[in-house]
């Protein structure tokens, strides 16, 4: 086994609350047993679960927590024998950042039946950004909404990380995608990331959205949540589907549901939840190698571990204009 040291840095939330909940502080390396890999990370996405998880939200939290639902460094050990030390690798869910502590710090211990090798030879900063927000716009587009090349694709929530990722995978694929954003500003950021059409957000854009496309959307991506699904519904053609896979929009759950009067007739709605066996199918690989030759272009910010809360704060505030990554030395 390679020399591992005792202690570590982690950002480490004791009880719910905002940005400065996150405390850096030194904790003791994770041990790992057979069965188990303990990474060395070198950069870990931020995902808005990981703000509800701090703010007291996600459900059976057990505060202490390192939070972080994905990493991404090389193997420390592997007792097992799964993999070899020195591997680049990635992980994310089940239960990293919840059930037991996450990727926010130096050093993750996670199950190896949830890490992934990559081949790739990518920066950190596009390693890090990958795992998480990937496998969720890979999963819901091809999964959830089977998108085919030459579709209309409505990306309701355009300008969030995984808005201008699927923007990006689904224009690659040959789909004519339609992005939405609630500031103008942001045009050309979602024009850049592969959006042909942008739709200014004010939580109604169905009139406008059937102004330009009368016959209708084929797929609508809702990442925006219950506050705008219903109206999303109403940009779909007949026989379409609405693939609802986040809640940027901040509220859970639909008032006052009636499927009769909110859902037309012949449109077909489900949903997307990432698993660790949908990350373990997503082409990590093919994915990274088209960001870096930029194929595909993901905006990225990139902070330090020292700079957690001022990286939370942007991710609270929405100002990031791209998938936030925190590098470890």
């Amino acid at each position: 086994m390679a020399s591992i040291p005792k202690m570590m840095l982690a950002a480490v939330v004791h009880s719910p609350g905002g940005p400065e909940a996150l405390k850096l502080e030194q904790r003791p390396v994770p041990k790992p047993e057979k069965g188990q890999v303990l990474i060395r990370v070198h950069a870990f996405g931020l995902n808005r679960a990981e703000m509800f998880t701090r703010q007291g939200l996600s459900p059976d939290v057990k505060f202490p927590r390192i939070l972080g639902i994905e990493a991404a460094g090389v193997v420390a050990a592997a007792p097992g024998g799964e993999f070899p030390e020195g591997a680049t690798v990635a992980t994310v869910m089940g239960g990293m950042g919840r059930r037991y502590d996450g990727g926010y710090a130096e050093y993750t211990l996670v199950p190896a039946s949830q890490v992934k090798v990559v081949q790739a030879d990518v920066g950190w900063e596009i390693l890090g950004a990958l795992p998480e927000m990937m496998q969720t716009a890979w999963g819901a587009l091809f999964s959830s909404l089977r998108l085919e090349k030459g579709e209309k694709l409505l990306v309701r929530g355009g300008s969030s990380s995984v808005g201008l990722a699927a923007a990006a995978i689904a224009s690659h694929h040959g789909v004519f995608v339609v992005s939405t954003s609630r500031s103008q500003s942001r045009e050309k950021l979602l024009r850049d990331s592969g959006a042909q059409d942008v739709i200014l957000e004010n939580g109604s854009i169905a009139v406008e959205a059937r102004k330009r496309y009368p016959d209708g959307f084929d797929k609508v991506l809702e990442l925006v949540g219950a506050t705008t699904l219903a109206d999303s519904l109403k940009t779909v053609k007949k026989g379409g589907i609405v693939c609802t896979a986040g809640i940027v929009g901040g509220k859970w759950v639909l008032d006052d549901f009636s499927p009769l009067t909110m859902l037309p007739s012949g449109v077909y709605l489900t949903t997307y939840g990432s698993t660790v066996e949908a990350f373990m199918e997503t082409p990590l690989d093919e994915i990274a190698k088209l960001v870096k030759s930029r194929a595909m272009r993901i905006p990225v910010k990139t902070f330090r571990l020292s700079e957690i809360v001022e990286a939370h704060r942007v991710m609270d505030e929405s100002t990031a204009e791209g998938k936030i990554v925190v590098l470890i030395d």
